[in-house]
């Protein structure tokens, strides 16, 4: 039960992660960080609203399913569906309907696939927490 608490605990800290960084992409100065990184301020400045709809889906909806996985109940798998779908949504937009893997490389996939591992993961554990009787 103990790596049972670890791991919803560092879930929790990985999506209040999400959360910082949602709150500072939605509120960056593209015109500053053009200066320092214009592809990625492009892709900002382009990103329709679906795709913003879809990454506030995604951290959002990940912090509750991280406090309903420490607070045991069977809806978190549910909620880090949501957000795992979230997450596909909004990369799949990134990777797909701009060129920034021609301009950046497959380099600037990495983190990104990471972060849709964890998305991953965050939902077939809590769907096996659930299955095992961890969940209620």
């Amino acid at each position: 039960m103990r790596t049972f608490w670890i791991i919803a605990a560092l879930l929790l800290a990985w999506n209040l992660m999400g959360d910082m960084a949602y709150l500072m992409q939605v509120s960056a100065d593209l015109d500053e960080l053009a200066k320092t990184d214009p592809v990625t301020a492009e892709a900002f400045r382009s990103m329709p609203t679906f795709a913003w709809s879809a990454f506030a889906i995604a951290v959002w909806v990940g912090t509750a399913g991280a406090i309903a996985l420490l607070l045991r109940r069977k809806v978190a798998w549910v909620l880090f569906a949501v957000s795992l779908a979230g997450v596909i949504v909004q990369f799949g937009w990134t990777f797909l309907g701009t060129d920034l893997l021609a301009q950046k490389g497959f380099g600037s996939a990495i983190f990104p696939l990471f972060i849709a591992a964890v998305a991953l993961f965050s939902t077939l554990y809590a769907r096996r927490k659930a299955a095992d009787g961890t969940l209620r």
